[in-house]
């Protein structure tokens, strides 16, 4: 059993995530803002922390880098949001965050992130505890889900920008840096999108389970950037 804190305003995901956790034998402690979370921290030593982004007092990653600063951050953190920017998610694992779940969370998911921070916590402590047995935990190396994944896309496509630029579907994957952020990361978000809709035949089953995304966020994700669904489509 494992003391987990789950940090988030929205009562329906306090009470799911809770009720899922204790079903799991966790012990749970809820905080709806930062302010609990932080009082929450100071009393208590937990496990595991899964915690939202957007919160009205303060957001998710300044708490977390509030943490790290204060040498509070003794236990692996989940992030967790359904508004982050790609920018947000490696910031946040910059910090120190262990893994970032992105809304609606799946069950299957959850377990899964759970399961491996649980493991990560316990064998640093592990290691902390036989390199100085009197020193407390250091937090677990995180594990940049999100932005490992940005960095591996980003190769992909780099690497089908250079060596097939001048054939198929990959042939307008070329990036203008000179403009606005936010429309250089659509750009690349479309671009990154448009190679597995290609790879895989237009499959969005294949390609929702290759990017982590559930179905339904997808399509919409993939209406967002403009991209046309029907090129190379071959079926789901």
């Amino acid at each position: 059993m494992a003391n987990i804190l789950v940090v988030d305003d929205e009562l329906g995901i306090r009470d799911l995530l809770s009720e899922i956790l204790n079903d799991e034998g966790h012990s749970v402690d809820l905080a709806e803002n930062a302010t609990q979370a932080r009082s929450a921290r100071q009393a208590n030593a937990y496990d595991l922390v899964l915690l939202d982004i957007w919160m009205p007092d303060t957001d998710g990653v300044s708490l977390l880098k509030e943490w790290s600063m204060t040498g509070t951050l003794t236990m692996p953190v989940i992030m967790m949001s359904g508004h982050a920017t790609i920018e947000t998610a490696v910031e946040a694992t910059r910090i120190g965050a262990f893994s970032f779940l992105e809304k609606p969370i799946t069950l299957q998911k959850l377990l899964k992130a759970v399961e491996q921070g649980l493991s990560r916590g316990a064998t640093a402590a592990a290691g902390a505890k036989a390199a100085d047995p009197g020193a407390e935990a250091t937090p677990a190396a995180p594990v940049p889900a999100l932005a490992e994944a940005v960095r591996h896309a980003g190769d992909e496509v780099a690497a089908a920008t250079v060596v097939s630029a001048p054939q198929g579907p990959l042939a307008h994957q070329g990036f203008d840096l000179d403009r606005p952020l936010r429309e250089a990361r659509d750009g690349f978000e479309k671009a990154y999108f448009e190679f597995h809709l290609a790879r895989e035949g237009g499959s969005m089953t294949r390609v929702a389970e290759k990017t982590g995304l559930e179905r339904t966020h997808l399509y919409r994700k993939l209406r967002q950037l403009g991209v046309d669904l029907g090129r190379n489509r071959r079926g789901n």
